[in-house]
């Protein structure tokens, strides 16, 4: 059977006992990186006595994942298949999606193991009172497409979620302070590690308090949404409108005590 595994996000203690049970009968890895998922079992190994797998590793990525698929299909409801992601919940924004189409295609048995995630560790954290938020992971890297989806993060009116490497912070927050240098946002960075740190305020003035510093570690950055206000016009405005007839006839009516009938007169006299 294929069990999808959260891995911890920071911290080695927030891995779960049904993970650890999980892994030690495992016989197959599908890993982000082998390397990555090696050096977790050995910290789990050392510091809380994880029977270290008998398993075979094998890489499992945006660029070979539907080569894996062709090579160990056949096996994945013959074995203890195992599926995790570099760190936390597995196929959020992540190669495990093709995982998961192929065993609703193919009829494959599968679970998800409930465990660490940024999105809503980071979520908690902000203070933000709204239960909604849209989560877009990870911008374009650059050109057009970057500017057209910061642009929607920042207009759809929700809190929106998004994740950042260090080396494009600065940047990011230099983006979104030319659209709303008053926006409200909150940043986490390296949540459950060693040097975590929260941030909340406006744009400008995050932008300010980090800029030149050096930003190391994965970054969340939650934008908090703005709803767009709806303008409701006047009888004065209504009536100064380039309308025809019939429709702004409508309109008066529902600001006024004559009816559509009388005001279409009106309107077609002062025609």
């Amino acid at each position: 059977m294929l069990t999808f595994v959260p891995t911890p996000i920071g911290n080695p203690q927030d891995i779960t006992i049904r993970a650890m049970k999980l892994f030690e009968k495992a016989e197959l890895f599908f890993c982000e990186d082998t390397r990555h998922t090696k050096h977790l079992l050995r910290l789990l190994e050392e510091r809380f006595d994880l029977a270290y797998p008998h398993a075979e590793f094998i890489s499992f990525n945006e660029h070979n994942g539907k080569e894996r698929l062709v090579e160990y299909g056949d096996v994945l409801d013959q074995k203890e298949v195992v599926y995790v992601s570099d760190a936390g919940m597995p196929v959020i924004s992540d190669p495990g999606q093709l995982l998961v189409a192929y065993c609703q295609e193919n009829d494959i048995a599968y679970d998800v193991l409930p465990g660490a995630s940024a999105v809503t560790t980071a979520y908690a954290a902000s203070g933000f009172e709204e239960g909604k938020f849209l989560f877009y992971a990870f911008l374009p890297h650059k050109g057009k497409e970057r500017t057209a989806a910061l642009q929607e993060a920042m207009g759809n009116g929700y809190n929106t979620v998004l994740y950042e490497a260090p080396h494009r912070l600065e940047k990011l927050l230099e983006e979104i302070v030319m659209i709303d240098e008053s926006r409200e946002l909150f940043l986490a960075k390296e949540i459950s590690k060693r040097y975590q740190k929260y941030e909340r305020g406006s744009a400008k003035v995050l932008l300010e308090r980090l800029s030149g510093t050096s930003i190391r570690g994965e970054w969340v950055v939650i934008i908090r949404g703005r709803k767009q206000e709806e303008k409701s016009l006047s009888f004065s405005e209504v009536k100064a409108l380039e309308l025809p007839p019939k429709i702004k006839a409508k309109l008066l009516a529902s600001l006024s005590d004559m009816s559509v009938k009388e005001w279409y007169a009106v309107l077609v006299k002062g025609a």
